[in-house]
């Protein structure tokens, strides 16, 4: 190393870092030949087809394909590296256009003694991922099909991750079906090593303060993703990551807040407008009122038919009466995507893609005055008080959406 004149060492600049919008969570409906992987996913929701509305209209530049598992999915991934449509980048993951894709798998564990819960898988790369698929196959029915169940223990699951280079992220750690607080345990220490996860995913019907009523929650970082079961949903919910490059090791390294990469900002849905935020009647369709949090029979008509809702779930198993949120939470952001502004159908989306290129520049970066100029003043007016977190809730429940009041 060559000596600056005073005799001291020239000092090492580090990477640029930039800030990336990442979702994480979204299926695969079917491969390129119509194999059936997501049943309850959009036929349009391939490979391709995700990464190109990631990329042109949606703005995200970084986003977790889940169901990379099935081997048809495999097959569409190979072919469209071997095109060059594609390619693999350094640091880990496949590169389309503006848009870094990670390569993931949802799979459903029950241990003895539990109910089910949900986990997601990220790989490197593409070996990994095959030879991922390949372990599971020995222990799954079908591991073409998202989300199956695999007939190993949590903790077995978590090792062959990490033993391939993977990390592992429990999904949608509240909602009520399958998931590790909704329907496994009241603790995520019984059935993970909760030291060597990634992170935690929130869901749609919770937010930063929600989870900071569970102390075990403080070691995890967490992360707000679409659960896309279609195109149009791809961007729902994300996180703001600093980064110096949109792949893999990056994202590893800003999970864990190491070398100033981070999670930058949350990015959520107000969970009242999550579609399992409240306690719901089967009987009457009644969302049971917050003063009923503790009730096993529904307040209206004494029916036992309830669903129970996240945040009564989360107030059930908490073990702090007030939430605590660690100094290393990013802000969490309410924010409302465009399936759930008033006023903005079909014709006026694509005014708006039209003048400022994708959802993340209409959400984040357009000029209030030019929004009015494209959309008038009525759209305009809830996108900007949508940012501010002014727009007021109708709270959901029982699998139906909230919706702004």
């Amino acid at each position: 190393m060559t000596a600056h004149g005073n005799g001291t060492p020239p000092v090492q600049a580090g990477p640029a870092l930039a800030d990336y919008y990442v979702d994480l969570h979204i299926h695969i409906g079917r491969s390129g030949k119509g194999d059936p992987v997501k049943i309850s996913g959009a036929r349009d929701l391939t490979f391709p087809n995700i990464a190109h509305e990631s990329s042109e209209r949606k703005g995200m530049d970084v986003v977790g394909i889940i169901d990379c598992q099935s081997p048809p999915v495999l097959d569409d991934i190979e072919a469209l590296l071997e095109s060059g449509e594609m390619e693999s980048i350094e640091g880990g993951g496949i590169r389309y256009r503006r848009t870094t894709v990670l390569l993931g798998s949802e799979i459903e564990v029950r241990d003895p003694g539990f109910g089910p819960a949900h986990l997601l898988v990220y790989m490197p790369a593409l070996a990994d991922m095959r030879s991922f698929s390949s372990w599971m196959s020995r222990h799954m029915r079908n591991v073409t099909l998202s989300s199956q169940r695999i007939y190993v223990t949590a903790r077995e699951l978590q090792r062959e991750a990490l033993d391939r280079g993977g990390i592992m992220i429990p999904a949608h750690v509240f909602t009520p079906h399958k998931s590790v607080y909704g329907s496994c345990s009241s603790r995520i220490a019984d059935v993970l090593d909760v030291d060597r996860l990634a992170a935690a995913e929130l869901g749609l019907s919770s937010d930063t303060e929600m989870a900071g009523l569970i102390s075990e929650l403080d070691r995890l970082p967490l992360v707000t993703n679409s659960d896309a079961h279609s195109l149009g949903r791809i961007g729902r919910e994300y996180n703001r990551m600093t980064l110096a490059a949109p792949n893999f090791r990056e994202l590893v390294l800003a999970l864990a807040g190491r070398d100033g990469r981070r999670i930058a900002a949350n990015y959520g849905l107000n969970p009242r407008l999550g579609k399992y935020h409240r306690t719901y009647c089967a009987a009457c369709e009644s969302i049971a009122d917050e003063a009923a949090i503790a009730a096993e029979r529904c307040p209206y008509c004494g029916s036992p038919k309830l669903v129970r809702g996240v945040f009564d779930r989360i107030r059930a198993i908490a073990d702090r009466s007030e939430p605590a949120i660690p100094a290393t939470r990013p802000p969490y952001c309410y924010q409302v995507p465009f399936e759930f502004i008033p006023g903005l159908g079909g014709r006026m989306k694509e005014k708006l893609l039209a003048r400022f290129g994708t959802e993340m520049n209409v959400l984040h970066r357009a000029d209030e005055a030019e929004l009015r100029e494209t959309a008038g003043d009525k759209v305009a007016e809830t996108i900007v008080k949508a940012r501010r977190g002014e727009l007021g809730v109708i709270s959901g429940g029982g699998g139906t959406y909230g919706r702004i009041g």
